[in-house]
């Protein structure tokens, strides 16, 4: 049994890049301080979870006793710190970011181990696009890349995909699945319509876009709105964006919905669909509400995977070599 564990503590990372990532964490806090962006911490357990059928979280028991486990709570180790920190913004933070861990129960890979470090974000009066600019200004600061450039969804997909996503019908949708020889019969019988544009967006979209400088994705379709808020100019889309480089999606951001009453709404879609499709509903955060009710001021977030930012500065190709201990590791 020793002898198989003989090497496992040694850290996945090698400490010239361990040291080069404390640099450059400390250069992200420099930008944000320059800016008088407050850091904040949340707790990374709670009560509630998110809805997003896309998700999954771990969740742990709070026993009330040692010897009543029948009491226990259940907590949940949360995907991002949005909720708690859309709290602190409700109650007069001001503008905040926040370094820490998320996770999310998924199985690990090249970009992703299911405990990992994020980056978040939220600027009060700041749109979507202004969001836009300012995390372009953090890829360049800490990157030394070119600006990056701005896509529509819709335009993207009618460049890469041959397709109009917001007019499509599901069938012209599938059709595009056999012009471009994509073998994945599976997607043929698929009778989600955003399942079908999710699985063209990464095949076609994500694979083309952001190769000699970053590049944002905005204005997603009202389907795929997450938090954020629809656009006033066309109701079919969200104030949504993403952003992409050199094949890795590296951030999501939204001009945050505010209205408390749609978000329940939104959560309480999630887990219909979760229902009907066979998965766990989970807990609505019930406080996020109340603090939307009592007035979430006018922002916009971003949330920024920073072990893949870290991999990108340091031209490392898999996770594992830029974070201390990967989850085999662990």
């Amino acid at each position: 049994m020793a002898s198989n564990k003989l090497h496992d503590w040694q850290p996945s990372a090698t400490q010239q890049v361990l040291k080069q990532r404390a640099e450059l964490m400390a250069k992200i806090r420099r930008f944000f301080a320059e800016r008088d962006v407050m850091e904040v911490e949340t707790p990374s357990l709670s009560a509630a979870t998110v809805t997003d059928v896309h998700l999954e979280s771990f969740s742990t028991q709070l026993l009330a006793s040692a010897h009543r486990s029948n009491d226990a709570q259940t907590l949940y180790l949360q995907t991002s710190p949005e909720f708690a920190m859309k709290r602190l913004l409700a109650d007069g933070s001001g503008c905040i970011y926040q370094i820490c861990k998320a996770f999310r129960n998924e199985l690990a890979g090249r970009f992703h181990n299911p405990e990992f470090t994020m980056l978040e974000w939220y600027r009060v009066g700041f749109d979507h696009f202004q969001l836009m600019a300012e995390l372009d200004q953090l890829m360049q600061t800490v990157l030394s890349c070119q600006a990056a450039q701005s896509l529509t969804y819709q335009q993207a997909f009618i460049d890469y995909v041959g397709v109009d996503p917001l007019t499509a019908d599901i069938e012209q949708l599938k059709q595009q699945v056999n012009r471009h020889n994509l073998d994945a019969d599976w997607i043929l019988a698929e009778p989600d319509f955003d399942t079908i544009l999710q699985y063209l967006f990464a095949e076609l979209v994500e694979t083309n876009i952001g190769q000699k400088s970053p590049c944002f994705i905005y204005n997603f379709p009202a389907s795929q709105s997450a938090l954020a808020r629809i656009d006033d100019q066309d109701e079919r889309v969200s104030r949504r964006f993403e952003l992409y480089y050199k094949g890795i999606e590296l951030a999501n951001g939204f001009h945050e919905l505010t209205d408390a009453d749609e978000q329940a709404r939104r959560f309480s879609k999630d887990n219909a669909w979760r229902k009907q499709h066979g998965l766990a509903e989970k807990p609505i955060d019930d406080r996020l509400l109340a603090a939307l009710q009592s007035g979430l001021p006018d922002c916009a977030g971003v949330a920024l995977g920073l072990d893949r930012l870290v991999m990108l500065a340091l031209q490392q190709t898999h996770i594992d070599n830029v974070i201390s201990f990967s989850v085999n590791k662990a």
